[in-house]
């Protein structure tokens, strides 16, 4: 009897360490590490657009740009083992920070608005949000959730590798 209670709780914790390892925020930042290098596609508007990867800082961060009228950069790394961050540097002249959560296929990374400095009131217009999802290895889409005044605007990119 205690052999098997002690088995089925060696069990247990193993299924969760498994779990918790499978969707650690490491995973997360290398898979979007894989993103390093520049892409191209179009946005949800059909418009042409330009994003580069760049890995950063002895690999500690990676500096996304979005190229063209609106430059703008993100720069995502750990903030210790539990949690990834992106901050978002913004055409609006403030910077979001968002916290990542990946999906359990690690097919999807969603990075949620925490806070932002530069930011004078909560409903001023700021991204709230980013999707990205990895479609395969030379494909990928991103979808940038903006929030102003209760009111959302998504523009969705389609991006593929160029170099």
């Amino acid at each position: 009897m205690k052999i098997n209670r002690l088995a089925i709780a060696i069990f247990v914790t193993l299924a969760a360490l498994s779990a918790a390892a499978q969707s650690t925020p490491q995973k997360a930042f290398d898979q979007m590490k894989s993103l390093d290098g520049v892409w191209q596609g179009k946005d949800s508007e059909g418009k042409l657009v330009e994003v580069s990867f760049k890995e950063t800082a002895r690999g500690s961060a990676l500096m996304s740009e979005i190229m063209g009228e609106d430059d703008m950069i993100s720069m995502i790394h750990l903030d210790g083992p539990n949690r990834l961050l992106l901050t978002h540097y913004c055409a609006r002249g403030n910077q979001p920070r968002m916290q990542a959560s990946a999906s359990p296929d690690g097919k999807t990374i969603t990075f949620n608005f925490v806070e932002a400095t530069n930011l004078e009131s909560p409903d001023d217009g700021h991204m709230q949000s980013v999707i990205f999802t990895f479609v395969d290895a030379n494909h990928h889409l991103e979808e940038w959730h903006f929030a102003d005044h209760g009111k959302e605007h998504v523009v969705r990119f389609d991006l593929e590798r160029k170099s």
